[in-house]
């Protein structure tokens, strides 16, 4: 048998590492130039409790379900996970009844480790959160991690067990026979003999269904901003830090991030109509994200701890839930749709929950493997081992020794790793590595990870991209 999923991202890539468990071909096609460059790559990087979510909607279903997978998750593929808890604030006893409403929501949905704290505890959990604050909610599972890297390392241990990855390739239609897909087309004109598709990609999932005559919820896209701080703000913050949440989402944040950063934001603004390359940042959507920031912790706001603004986009439908389902009309065809807030989160339950009982329907005959690895080869970073260990490492392969990336300590050696797992652009190798998120985002490594791709790839340092088609970093050469 041979299945198709649409989508690289996080909850796609998934997927289809699910799915190589069992005796069948499995395809993931990518339009982009890398995995998890799409929602996956600009989000608030947060594994959340599960306790905002209404009970009996699938968000609830599976946000706590998918938090409690992430610890084993992360032993077999190799990110990182930071449980550090978050807490929501409230200013005073009016809040109350809508802190005790969340938690309340987090016990029928299950979450564990949550209370009540009043300003004494308050205080020891986050010693620099305002003084205008005097309750929250406490939440100890909550975790950041690193999302794009919860896709890559899926897909390439998807790949490790003999899946096929397909980048920059875009799935145009298909054939259909007696309600079923036969074949799915792509763009560069292959077509792919398929059992069983799934469509999981991400804000364009209404435009896939679409071309293969399948109706499904209206998609609307919501934006949001955000500013990245150096990691000398993360003196002034611990844990994740909400405000109470809103009927637009889940508020303005604090955020620490795995490698040491802090994040501000995002804002919330439904976009008018589909413009799924509108990434822009507004002064006044930067200015409201930095006000949160100070307004939840004092002193955040340092302009000299502003390294990036960016914007991310994730797509929701009027019913403000995950669209899973298999299509009446197409007996072999799954959308997995709308994976909105706590899409991240919900993931790896999502993906399990989708092959175990959703594909079953689809008349695909699931035959266990015995040969399946889960666990990946872990890729050594200098900046986390030994100084004897890196000692040993030069020893056998000298670009140990060479620091591209100063900002995060990131060798030769890693990059170049990197390119062999399948870094095409310095975006790929930025998202694998780390090096380039740092204090100079890529000023001073940018130039030389180039310089790396092109040599290992044996290309023109002319065809080295930043990440997607036309961003060229080398357009000529002065001098011959």
């Amino acid at each position: 048998m041979q299945a198709v999923v649409v989508g690289g991202g996080v909850v796609g890539s998934l997927l289809a590492r699910e799915l190589s468990r069992y005796r069948m071909k499995v395809i993931l096609v990518e339009k982009s130039e890398d995995i998890g460059q799409g929602i996956t790559k600009a989000n608030s990087a947060i594994l959340h409790g599960g306790y905002d979510d209404p009970p009996g909607t699938l968000r609830a279903r599976f946000c706590a379900a998918g938090n409690s997978m992430f610890k084993k998750l992360s032993e077999e593929l190799k990110f990182s996970v930071k449980r550090i808890g978050s807490i929501v604030v409230a200013k005073n006893e009016g809040d109350l009844p809508k802190l005790k409403e969340l938690l309340e929501n987090g016990v029928k949905n299950g979450v564990q480790d949550l209370k009540i704290v009043g300003k004494s505890e308050l205080k020891k959990l986050e010693p620099h959160i305002s003084d205008d604050f005097k309750f929250a909610l406490f939440c100890g599972s909550a975790a950041v991690t690193e999302p794009w890297m919860v896709a890559i390392a899926s897909a390439m241990n998807f790949a490790s067990n003999g899946g096929e990855v397909i980048i920059n390739d875009e799935v145009v239609g298909g054939r259909i026979v007696e309600r079923k897909v036969v074949e799915v087309c792509l763009h560069s004109g292959r077509r792919i003999k398929s059992d069983l598709v799934i469509n999981a990609a991400g804000l364009f999932f209404e435009e896939v269904a679409s071309r293969f005559g399948i109706d499904v919820p209206k998609v609307k896209l919501r934006k949001g901003e955000y500013i990245l701080l150096d990691r000398k703000a993360s003196s002034l913050v611990r844990r994740i830090v909400f405000p109470l949440p809103t009927a637009e989402g889940k508020g303005r944040l604090v955020v620490p991030t795995v490698d040491g950063g802090v994040l501000l934001g995002p804002t919330s603004v439904e976009l008018p109509g589909f413009t799924p390359e509108d990434l822009s940042t507004t002064a006044e959507g930067l200015v409201s994200v930095r006000d949160s920031g100070e307004y939840l912790i004092p002193g955040i706001d340092n302009p000299g701890w502003y390294i990036k603004s960016f914007a991310g986009l994730r797509p929701e439908t009027d019913q403000k839930d995950f669209y899973i389902k298999r299509a009446e009309e197409i007996k072999n065809f799954i959308t997995v749709g709308a994976i909105r807030s706590p899409g991240l989160t919900a993931a790896p339950a999502i993906a399990e929950y989708v092959v175990r009982n959703i594909v079953p329907e689809a008349d695909v005959n699931l035959v266990e493997r015995d040969d399946f690895v889960p666990i990946m080869e872990e890729r050594e970073r200098i900046k986390d081992i030994t100084f004897e260990r890196v000692s040993q490492l030069i020893k056998r392969h000298p670009e140990y020794g060479r620091i591209v990336c100063q900002c995060n300590e990131v060798s030769e050696a890693e990059i170049i790793q990197a390119v062999r797992d399948g870094a095409r652009t310095i975006d790929g190798v930025k998202f694998r590595t780390r090096a380039g998120f740092g204090r100079c985002q890529g000023g001073f490594c940018s130039w030389n990870i180039a310089k790396i791709i092109a040599r290992e790839l044996n290309k023109d340092l002319r065809d080295v991209r930043q990440n997607s088609e036309g961003s060229w970093v080398v357009d000529g050469k002065v001098r011959q």
